[in-house]
């Protein structure tokens, strides 16, 4: 499997330096764990807490920036046959959001954002925690072994002082 990456970065923080390979480490392991063989491509818009406000606001009705909004590739299936990768969709972190859940979750910025990133691509690929609990304990199931795979403890145990 390779993975065609787009990376854009309107935000940037000097606590959490991005970069294009791990990013595409992360979503490579996150899509092998759950099988997925094929190319795929991928869409990352690293942006500031107006820009995922207006999105929130226009696509799920939330009057508030968010962590990381996912948009699934909506290719019928019949186009999806005639391309070389797998277009999987696009990913909007923002990055503000992200290091102030950190700060909250007593967790690194580095820590968090490939919780999200990680999150976020198994939304685009069809898995959702907001349907059942039995849905959203498979997709945190996931996030806890693609994170360990990654190095990373279980980002839903609270650490204790």
């Amino acid at each position: 499997m390779k993975l065609s990456l787009s990376l854009q970065q309107s935000f940037e923080a000097p606590e959490l330096v991005l970069k294009r390979s791990y990013i595409k480490k992360v979503i490579e392991t996150a899509l092998r764990h759950i099988n997925v063989d094929q190319d795929c491509e991928i869409g990352i818009a690293c942006v500031d807490s107006d820009e995922s406000h207006k999105l929130n606001l226009e696509y799920r009705q939330k009057d508030k920036p968010t962590n990381v909004l996912s948009f699934p590739s909506d290719i019928p299936e019949e186009v999806l046959s005639l391309l070389d990768a797998l277009p999987i969709g696009d990913l909007v972190i923002c990055i503000p959001v992200v290091l102030q859940e950190a700060i909250e979750q007593d967790k690194t910025a580095i820590e968090h954002f490939t919780h999200m990133l990680v999150h976020g691509t198994l939304h685009l690929m069809g898995y959702d925690h907001e349907t059942s609990e039995e849905d959203a304990e498979e997709m945190e199931a996931l996030e806890i072994e693609i994170l360990a795979k990654l190095g990373f403890n279980n980002p839903y145990t609270v650490k204790e002082d």
